[in-house]
């Protein structure tokens, strides 16, 4: 994958500061935590707020993957309606999961104001919009299953849509006031402040290279040291690199793509989503829109960029742009960016037992904030305390899916079709 970090509008306009050494030498902890996204930074947070001694290895730099890439929606629950979660996990299981999840960005926004991390946070909702009148049929039918389990969704029509996004592509909206926007690599590095802050310790720029379990600990190794501890979470989700000794869990890569635009001028930021809510619609092939704290409307969809056809997303992102909004037509797309999204097949987080006191978390399937947010936080306190029967969903021994690069480029070769018939 291309490190395309040098055009990534959260990496330019990152407001907080956060830096680390490398591991070197030997280091005794009570949990090692190998990744620095969401779910690492939140557990060690949490462990460290308890008194617990932890490490964390991250192989790059705080939020180089999937934190630091994707929109920036903190979203409660998860893209699945309710009823699909049920049939998955039974309706016992789907019920607490999408109770816990209701809380993420309670618990997200929470935190930013009690670490007081300068992130952006704007909690005015989110807008799930329909890009066709059939898509109207999808979100009356999410509105219906929200509701019956407490959700304060509302379900807009075409006028009130149109108003609150100021386009006129837009054919109703299922209106989430739970949610909200944030700068996701600033809210990584925030975390990562808050996590040193209470006690942890943080490595960048020091991938695990193997690990075991040896004489009732772990032993993980980086390339000029190693971590022993009780306990071990692996959270690196959908940006791991091999580490002898870890077989690790299979997910289908799906990618997503952004350019940012230059401010937009007064006149045009009081008509183009004034209320600053966070916007996708209901195409099969997804795409979003947000604005950030300076006027930029920030836009996506799925894709992968740096491949011989990836010219092909890029021009549809403007022809998307213009359709939307044809006021922006002329509006300059300043870079792109792109990030890997991990999904299972059932489009739900999964928690591995992979050895004594050790977990792994992933498979957001594009919902990192808020459940990675929750996933850490519970990975941690069932580490430290030894019992995972706390756990948002209930502990697998593996994970594996067959042909899962096969479906990556499935999904790729998809939006790469879509992208190039669609808005001419």
């Amino acid at each position: 994958m291309t490190d395309d970090n040098k055009t990534n509008h959260w990496h330019l306009t990152c407001e907080e500061r956060f830096s680390a050494p490398q591991q070197m030498g030997t280091l005794a902890v009570d949990l090692v935590v190998i990744g620095g996204g969401y779910t690492g930074l939140s557990a060690a947070l949490t462990a460290a707020q308890t008194g617990a001694q932890v490490a964390v290895i991250e192989a790059r730099e705080i939020g180089h993957g999937g934190s630091g890439r994707n929109v920036g929606l903190a979203n409660a629950g998860l893209w699945m309606p309710p009823e699909d979660i049920n049939t998955v996990l039974g309706a016992d299981q789907g019920a607490k999961l999408s109770k816990i999840l209701a809380e993420a960005p309670a618990r997200v926004f929470g935190l930013i104001e009690q670490c007081g991390i300068d992130c952006e946070p704007v909690r005015n909702g989110t807008l799930h919009c329909a890009h066709a009148p059939v898509g109207m049929k999808d979100l009356e039918n999410r509105y219906r299953q929200m509701t019956a389990i407490g959700a304060p969704v509302q379900l807009l029509d075409q006028d009130e849509a149109r108003r609150r996004t100021g386009s006129e592509a837009v054919f109703g909206a299922l209106f989430d006031p739970r949610a909200g926007t944030i700068q996701p690599l600033a809210y990584a590095k925030g975390l990562a402040r808050a996590a040193k802050s209470a006690g942890a310790q943080i490595f960048e720029n020091s991938p695990a290279t193997a690990l075991r379990h040896e004489g009732g600990q772990w032993h993980v190794e980086t390339a000029q040291g190693v971590i022993k501890a009780k306990s071990l979470l692996q959270a690196t989700n959908g940006y791991l690199d091999p580490i002898k000794g870890y077989q690790a869990p299979s997910t289908i890569p799906v990618h997503y793509f952004q350019a940012a635009t230059e401010p937009l001028p007064a006149p045009l930021r009081e008509k183009i989503l004034k209320g600053q809510e966070g916007c996708w619609d209901s195409a099969l092939v997804m795409s979003s829109w947000r604005m950030d704290q300076h006027g930029r409307l920030i836009i996506g969809a799925m894709g992968k960029l740096g491949h011989f056809a990836s010219r092909i997303h890029t021009s549809w992102l403007r022809r998307k742009l213009t359709a939307l909004y044809p006021e922006l037509a002329n509006i300059r797309l300043n870079g792109a960016w792109h990030g890997r999204i991990a999904m299972t097949t059932e489009h739900l987080p999964k928690v591995l037992s992979f050895g004594p006191n050790a977990l792994a978390v992933f498979g957001y399937s594009g919902r990192g904030i808020g459940p990675g947010t929750l996933f850490g936080a519970a990975a941690a306190e069932a580490l430290i305390g030894e019992t995972f029967d706390g756990l948002p969903v209930e502990v697998s021994p593996s994970h594996s899916l067959p042909f899962a690069g096969v479906r990556g480029t499935y999904y790729e070769t998809g939006a790469t079709l879509m992208h190039f018939i669609k808005n001419r």
